[in-house]
């Protein structure tokens, strides 16, 4: 299980279409919900997903 707090900035292993793979963490459940540094645009993924994408956390 993936240690990560709201407002961590998260690097995924895979990119999001506007071209960056980094996402800011504004909320913790059983979905993760995050931001996008590039576009702003918001997601949420179940935690299970979430975990398996994490590649490494980036700030605090």
């Amino acid at each position: 299980m993936v240690d990560v707090q709201v407002g961590d900035i998260v690097e995924l292993k895979k990119g999001h279409p506007c071209g960056t793979n980094r996402w800011r963490v504004y909320r913790i459940g059983a979905d993760i919900g995050l931001r996008c540094t590039g576009c702003d645009r918001m997601q949420m993924i179940p935690r299970a997903k979430f975990n398996k994408a994490f590649k490494r956390k980036l700030h605090e």
